[in-house]
């Protein structure tokens, strides 16, 4: 018999030797590549609580008032077949024999469709039970890619063979993650330890039936060599003597595919020899006394060597870089890359690029995931089916979350349930593997188990319901994000009556967490906002950003942040509005992506919208955009006209925040022009402002920038020869900086400091503060600056 392999759960049957039968019996089990898995067990009854084929038909036919002859009249199958099937002679009746059994019976939805399944089971039971050994461990791929660290740490666990407290492996994760294969290739691998023997046994967890404890025991106990006479006829008995069995002998049983606690913990060994693996798509939670290994996806150089093994050949010309795009595509699931891979190597003609090309098309990406019975979906749809319906919804619904995480809060929103009721449905969807969670209290789907939610609620739910969902959820994000925005903005502050749904933000830093941590949510939603006409709320929320944007200099977002507020304002035929929002862009392009240029050309257009507007407040801001942008481009003289037309603007409206920004503004201007008396002046008289209580600046803006106008005092003195001074006050502004997010103010502070220390003969001093600058250069992503720092911390003796 050819092997097959499905990677993960749904991994496919063994070709296996033919072994002498033990007890008299002719059971054998199997792994088989359809959907579910099934057990035969020959001349065994129906499993607990689930009617056979033969007795459904018969309900059905006395039901109907049929006699065994009319009913053969009507259907047109003998009267003599329909006997075999009512004494279960067959188990399990060809297609076209159940459909006209069916028709006769006049059977609709859920009655046809549990006689359709039993017959079918019946036919894979027939065609699976053979006359050869019990649980044989199925071959071992010939392409098994990876998971070393995993190996290694299973044999570790596994391969002591000193008797002692039971060793059971747990091997858990997403359905498509390997685990059977991976267990699978273990046992082969620490087979030549255990001479009694390795066992594999498949559990059916993911099946509407699991395999019975009491069948579980029968057979791993023949297996073992127990006759059928002395085989214990209680659960418990079978359990006790499974592990005395296991405490004397040197066995490795793999239990695959397990359903629940109450189905392992019979099969779990005590002290002794026997070693056992346990896979299952649970988590498994209150098993007791196991090692537990999680398998994720993999990396993307074993994905792209694994999907290389699998096209062989045709893999030279298909090239790595293509192999690596569909590689990428897959998500790193071992599912994903065999349907993949059997698809193109099935396919000489196909190319790899078009392929990829093909996948990168979200819509139809989930569709492509096909090779044969194997069907990813299939897969993910096996764990959708064992949640209860309310964590059904919060899963598909979730699906249109905008970012690649989220928290509870979101889930209870998605959902439209309470936040303890979203708790326990993210529990059991990351139980079953349909997400992964974080220490941080954050969620994430795998991207193809995102696309099977979508699909499921493209599937299971209205049009109107799809609308209201994304309508709900866009909302609360965008009021979520300008409610914690404007945290940092000195007219709003601490709001006075937050939303009554909305999450409860009861300090800035709290504001700030949320901001970042959600911002791909926040900012998928200003996108769909934007899409969907939603101007107002839009540029609301991107207003909001203005003052936090300070904070988080460095974020790659705001150009998006601030166009989207343009294009609103532009919309909503607000000129004032329009101007700001073009002026936060010269901001964007000014400092964080360092383009003076475009920056420059924001603030002309800022300032003409502003002047017809007559909007003083947006003139003096253009003013001082176009000073920054003019300093990078060494238009000192122009810089200084224009910082000085902002700064005393400000002045004259008597906004002390702006006011601050200016006057640091003209001392950068007045420094770089070799200026540096008049810079200190004004980088002094910057200071005073935000350490004087009085100054009448926003205290907790005042607060934020204190260490900044520090470092520019520090950094004016070294270049005016007065060290000592510079090293204390830089010294002061780097400690102060040290738990704010790193900057490219920091950095350079950090940098000027191990200069002066280096040129006060302080070499040791110079060396850390130069491998601290390195390292916030690096968080920037400033990559030259991070390896001319690094080089002079590592020159240093």
């Amino acid at each position: 018999m050819l092997a097959a392999y499905r990677p993960g759960r749904t991994a496919v049957a063994a070709a296996c030797g033919e072994l002498p039968t033990r007890c008299g019996s002719l059971i054998r089990l199997h792994l088989f590549a359809g959907d579910p898995k099934l057990l035969s067990l020959r001349g065994s009854g129906p499993i607990a609580g689930h009617p056979t084929f033969a007795e459904l038909l018969r309900r059905h036919r006395r039901a109907a008032r049929l006699t065994l002859e009319q009913l053969a009249a009507a259907s047109g199958v003998s009267a003599r077949t329909l006997s075999d099937l009512e004494r279960g002679r067959s188990k399990g009746p060809q297609q076209r024999t159940v459909a006209a059994l069916a028709d006769a019976l006049a059977l609709e939805n859920d009655g046809r469709k549990q006689l359709v399944e039993l017959a079918r089971d019946g036919r894979l039971r027939d065609h699976w039970t053979r006359p050869t050994g019990l649980c044989e461990l199925p071959r071992s791929v010939d392409d098994f890619t990876g998971r070393a660290a995993e190996l290694a740490w299973i044999d570790r666990l596994v391969a002591d063979h000193s008797p002692g407290a039971p060793v059971v492996a747990l091997i858990t994760g997403s359905a498509g993650a390997g685990k059977t294969t991976f267990a699978v290739r273990s046992a082969h691998t620490l087979r030549s330890g255990f001479p009694g023997g390795v066992f594999f046994l498949d559990l059916f967890g993911m099946s509407q039936h699991p395999l019975a404890v009491d069948d579980a025991l029968v057979l791993v106990l023949g297996a073992l060599g127990v006759a059928d006479q002395h085989m214990p006829t209680d659960t418990q008995g079978r359990s006790s003597l499974y592990r005395s069995l296991l405490r004397d002998r040197r066995v490795l049983v793999v239990l695959d595919n397990a359903a629940s606690e109450e189905q392992v913990r019979p099969l779990l060994p005590g002290e002794g020899f026997g070693r056992v693996l346990v896979t299952s798509r649970r988590l498994l939670a209150g098993v007791e006394g196991v090692r537990r290994l999680i398998l994720g996806p993999l990396q993307l150089t074993e994905a792209t060597e694994l999907l290389t093994g699998i096209v062989g050949e045709r893999s030279a010309s298909d090239g790595e870089p293509a192999l690596a795009r569909l590689a990428q595509l897959c998500g790193g699931l071992p599912l994903a890359l065999r349907i993949i891979g059997n698809r193109l190597a099935s396919r000489p003609g196909w190319s790899a690029v078009e392929l990829a090309a093909r996948l990168s098309d979200e819509e139809r990406r989930l569709d492509q995931f096909t090779a044969g019975d194997l069907k990813i979906a299939n897969a993910f749809g096996m764990s959708y089916e064992q949640l209860a319906p309310s964590a059904r919804r919060v899963f598909r619904r979730l699906a249109v979350a905008p970012g690649r995480d989220f928290d509870a809060t979101l889930a209870a929103v998605a959902g439209g349930t309470s936040i303890e009721d979203a708790w326990n449905a993210l529990d059991e969807l990351v139980d079953l593997g349909l997400l992964q969670d974080s220490t941080s209290g954050r969620y994430r789907f795998h991207d193809l188990v995102r696309l099977f939610g979508r699909d499921r609620l493209q599937q299971e739910e209205t049009s109107a319901e799809r609308d209201a969902l994304a309508e709900r959820t866009t909302s609360w994000l965008l009021r979520m994000a300008t409610t914690a925005g404007r945290w940092f903005e000195p007219a709003y502050g601490r709001p006075d009556r937050p939303d009554a749904d909305l999450a409860v933000l009861h300090a800035p830093e709290q504001a700030e967490v949320w901001l970042r941590v959600n911002v791909d949510n926040w900012l998928g939603a200003l996108r769909i906002g934007a899409g969907d006409g939603q101007h107002a709320a839009v540029l609301d929320c991107a207003e909001s950003m203005h003052w936090f944007s300070d904070r988080w200099i460095h974020g790659p977002h705001w150009h998006d942040v601030f166009t989207l507020g343009a294009q609103a304002a532009d919309a909503l035929n607000d000129p004032a509005q329009h101007a700001t929002q073009l002026n936060y862009l010269a901001w964007v392009h000014g400092i964080p992506l360092n383009d003076p240029e475009t920056g420059l050309r924001y603030a002309a257009e800022a300032l003409d919208l502003a002047i017809r507007g007559d909007t003083p407040v947006q003139i003096a801001w253009s003013h001082h955009y176009s000073a920054i942008s003019l300093r990078k481009l060494g238009r000192s003289d122009e810089a200084i006209a224009s910082a000085s037309q902002a700064t005393a603007m400000f002045e004259s409206l008597g906004d002390i925040d702006s006011y601050y920004a200016c006057i640091s503004s003209l001392g950068h201007c007045l420094r770089d022009n070799g200026r540096h008396d008049e810079a200190l002046e004004r980088y002094r008289e910057a200071l005073t402002l935000v350490s004087d209580d009085a100054s009448g600046m926003t205290p907790s803006i005042a607060q934020h920038l204190r260490p900044y106008a520090l470092a520019d005092v520090g950094r004016c003195l070294g270049l005016l020869g007065r060290r000592g001074e510079a090293i204390t006050t830089l010294t002061e502004a780097t400690a102060v900086m040290e738990p704010l997010n790193s900057n490219s103010m920091q950095a350079l502070a950090l940098q000027t400091l191990a200069a002066l220390l280096a040129e006060d003969g302080r070499t040791g001093e110079s060396r850390r503060a130069y491998e601290r600058a390195a390292q916030v250069f690096e968080a920037i992503g400033d990559a030259v600056a991070h390896s001319h720092c690094h080089a002079l911390a590592t020159a240093a003796p």
